[in-house]
C-alpha cells in the first residue's frame, strides 16, 4: 500500500506546473470560497459488461475517474491538464449548478430562487422537520427501521402519495427487513402524507443545512463509478496490497479496484448447486427486475498473516475467505447461527463476526478451521424460545416461515451489529435493537453484557487508549466509552436530525469519522480537542455505510450505497476517496 500511494501522490503532484486556475465569483464581482468544482470524463471507457449488463468473472475494466476540488477564500480552483475530453460542474449553496467545458478564466454562478434554494437542501434538515404529532418515541422508531437503506425526506420520498400508497411502501419494506410494528403502520401512513404535505406547501419550516468551511480547499475528492442502477455496494476493503475491494451486495460480485489506474476486476462469489435466490432468507426483493444475491456479500476484513479476505455471506450459514493471490473462493460451512454480519481480524489470525438473527458472535480459528458461538443472552423468555426455536422456523419455506411479529422493543431480535477487536485483544459488539454492548474476553471465553444509555448503537470501533466508539443511530450522536472508568460520553453531530451508520478511528491520528448518511456528509471528529469538520459529498443522496482509513497519508474511502441505487444523483454507486492535497497543488490554486 506504501508503493501505491507514494504512487497516488506523484500523479496529483506531477502535473501541477500544468494546472490551470479557474476563478469563481458572485454576480457582484466577488469570489466565491468553498464552492465545489467536480471534473467528469466525457464518456466511459468501453468495458465489457456482458454478464447480465455486469462484467464477467474474472474480466477486468477501467472506470473513468471523477474528480472534486473546492475554491479557496480567492475564489480559485486549479485542476492538472486532463488528457482526454471532460466536462465540469460548479456547485455552491444557494447558486444554481454551472455546467462548463474547460477550466480557464472567470465563472459567475447565479444565486438560485428560494424555492430552488429550498429544494437543494439534503434530506436530514427536512427529516427535522417531521415530528410524528410530537410523538418522538414513534419518530425514532420510524428512523430506526426506515432509514437504514435510503435517505428518508429526500425528494423521491417527499412526493404527494395516498395513506394506502404509503401503507403499501411501509409494508414492502418490512419484507426486505424492516421491522416497523404492524401497530405503527398505519398512523406512520397517515403523519407521512400529512406531514410531507404540509412541509411542501410551508418550505419556510426547513432550516438551512451547515455551510461548507475553509478547510475543504485543502482536499481533493476521487471518485469511480462502478456498477449499476441495481446494485449495492454495500460494505468495502482497504487492503495492504493496494487494491480496494468492494462488495455488490446485490449480485454477489466483489470488485477488485486499482486506485492509480480505474482498472477493476470482478470476481463472483460461487454458491452451492440448488441454492435459492435470496439463500436461506428466500426472495425479498421479488419487485426487482434484477437480482442474483445467493449468498448476500456484507462485511470484510483480511488476515494479517496471509491477506486473505473474509466476507460475511449475510444469507447464508458460512463464512466465505477469498484467496487474494489465486482469486479463489473458500465457503467455509457454520454449523449454526444466521445472518453473518459485521466481521474483524485479530492478532492471533481468528476471524470474528456478529451473527445479527441468532444474537451471537461467532469466531472462526483458522488454525483448526472451527467456529466457537457466544451466545449473548436473551432479554426475556419470550425472546430466549425465539432464539430456541430458529433452527425449526428456519426449516419452513422462506414463503410460508413462521416469524414474529415486530414490536417497539424487537422481541426476539436484539440484533448484533458492529464489532471490533480492542488493541489489548478484547472483543466489543453493539446489539441494535438491544441497546446494550458485549465485552467478551477471548482468553476465559466471558461475556460481559453493558445497557447503552441511549439507542440504535450500530457499528463500533476502538481507539489508540481502548476507549470504545459507538454511533446512537436514533440519538444522532456520537458515543464514547471509557472501559477503565465505565463512562459514557456523548457528542452531538455538527449537523441536524443525522441517523449515523457507522464510523471508524483513524488511530494514528486521533480523529472519529462518522459516516453522515442523511445529510450528504462524512463527519471527522478530533478526539483532542472535541471539534468537527464536516465535508459534503460530490453527489446528492449519497448514503454511506462504512468508513476505510489509509494508514500513511490519513486518506479515507466509502462507498455510496444507497438502496435503490438509481436515487442517487448519477444513478450508479461509487467508490470515493477524500485525500488531503499536496502542498505543491495548493501552490498553484494561489499563484497569480
Amino acid at each position: 500500500m506504501r508503493l501505491r500511494t507514494f504512487l497516488v501522490g506523484l500523479l496529483l503532484v506531477a502535473p501541477a506546473s500544468h494546472a490551470a486556475t479557474l476563478v469563481v465569483k458572485n454576480p457582484r464581482g466577488e469570489p466565491l470560497g468553498q464552492v465545489m468544482v467536480t471534473r467528469t470524463p466525457v464518456s466511459q471507457p468501453e468495458a465489457d459488461l456482458s454478464d447480465d449488463g455486469y462484467a464477467p468473472h474474472g474480466v477486468t475494466n477501467t472506470t473513468a475517474t471523477v474528480v472534486t476540488r473546492f475554491t479557496d477564500a480567492r475564489g480559485e480552483v486549479a485542476f492538472d491538464e486532463p488528457g482526454k475530453p471532460v466536462r465540469y460542474r460548479a456547485r455552491a449553496q444557494g447558486y444554481v449548478d454551472a455546467y462548463f467545458p474547460a477550466i480557464e478564466g472567470e465563472l459567475v454562478l447565479q444565486p438560485m430562487t428560494p424555492e430552488q434554494h429550498i429544494a437543494s437542501f439534503p434530506s436530514n434538515v427536512w427529516l427535522s422537520q417531521l415530528d410524528f404529532g410530537g410523538d418522538e418515541a414513534l419518530k425514532k422508531s420510524f428512523q430506526l427501521n426506515c432509514a437504514f437503506c435510503h435517505q428518508q425526506a429526500s425528494p423521491f420520498m417527499r412526493n404527494e402519495r395516498t395513506e394506502e400508497q404509503w401503507l403499501s411502501v411501509i409494508e414492502r419494506m418490512n419484507t426486505y427487513g424492516a421491522r416497523l410494528p404492524g401497530d405503527d403502520h398505519q398512523q406512520v401512513a397517515r403523519l407521512l402524507q400529512e406531514e410531507y404535505r404540509e412541509l411542501r406547501e410551508s418550505p419556510e419550516r426547513v432550516p438551512q443545512p451547515r455551510p461548507w468551511e475553509n478547510h475543504l480547499s485543502d482536499i481533493e475528492m476521487t471518485e469511480w463509478p462502478i456498477g449499476d442502477g441495481f446494485s449495492q455496494m454495500h460494505d468495502f476493503l482497504l487492503h495492504p496490497n493496494g487494491y480496494i475491494y468492494v462488495g455488490d451486495n446485490l449480485f454477489d460480485r466483489i470488485y477488485e479496484l486499482d486506485p492509480v489506474t480505474g482498472e477493476y476486476t470482478v470476481y463472483k462469489v460461487p454458491h452451492p448447486e440448488g441454492t435459492p435466490l435470496g439463500g436461506i432468507l428466500g426472495n425479498r426483493f421479488q419487485v426487482f427486475p434484477k437480482m442474483h444475491n445467493y449468498m448476500g456479500v456484507h462485511s470484510f476484513a483480511y488476515s494479517k498473516k496471509d491477506g486473505n479476505i473474509f466476507i460475511t455471506p449475510s444469507m447464508q450459514q458460512s463464512l466465505l475467505e477469498f484467496d487474494v493471490k489465486t482469486k479463489q473462493f473458500i465457503i467455509h460451512d457454520m454449523p449454526e447461527g444466521y445472518y453473518p454480519h459485521t466481521i474483524r481480524t485479530d492478532e492471533q489470525d481468528r476471524v470474528w463476526f456478529t451473527n445479527a438473527l441468532s444474537s451471537q458472535v461467532a469466531m472462526f480459528d483458522r488454525t483448526t478451521g472451527t467456529f466457537k458461538m457466544y451466545d449473548l443472552p436473551a432479554r426475556g423468555f419470550m425472546e430466549w424460545l425465539i432464539f430456541k426455536s430458529l433452527p425449526i422456523m428456519f426449516s419452513f419455506d422462506p414463503e410460508n416461515r413462521p416469524m414474529p411479529s415486530p414490536d417497539r422493543e424487537s422481541t426476539g431480535l436484539p440484533m448484533p451489529y458492529g464489532i471490533d477487536v480492542a488493541p489489548d485483544g478484547i472483543v466489543w459488539a453493539a446489539r441494535l435493537y438491544a441497546n446494550d454492548l458485549a465485552r467478551i474476553d477471548p482468553e476465559t471465553d466471558e461475556i460481559t453484557m453493558i445497557d447503552f444509555p441511549y439507542q440504535g448503537p450500530r457499528r463500533l470501533r476502538v481507539d489508540a487508549d481502548g476507549n470504545v466508539w459507538i454511533v446512537a443511530f436514533q440519538d444522532s450522536l456520537l458515543v464514547k466509552y471509557d472501559p477503565r472508568t465505565e463512562v459514557f460520553s456523548h457528542y452531538e453531530l455538527p449537523v441536524v436530525n443525522e441517523l449515523p451508520y457507522a464510523l471508524n478511528v483513524d488511530r494514528q491520528r486521533g480523529t472519529v469519522w462518522v459516516n453522515g448518511n442523511q445529510s450528504d456528509t462524512i463527519l471527522a471528529f478530533d478526539i483532542a480537542s472535541e471539534s468537527w469538520k464536516v465535508y459534503p459529498m460530490p453527489r446528492q443522496r449519497f448514503f454511506t455505510r462504512d468508513i476505510e482509513i489509509a494508514e500513511e497519508d490519513g486518506a479515507i474511502y466509502t462507498t455510496n450505497s444507497h438502496f435503490p441505487t438509481w436515487q442517487s444523483e448519477g444513478g450508479v454507486p461509487t467508490l470515493l476517496r477524500i485525500t488531503p492535497l499536496p502542498e505543491s497543488a495548493g501552490e498553484v490554486a494561489h499563484a497569480p
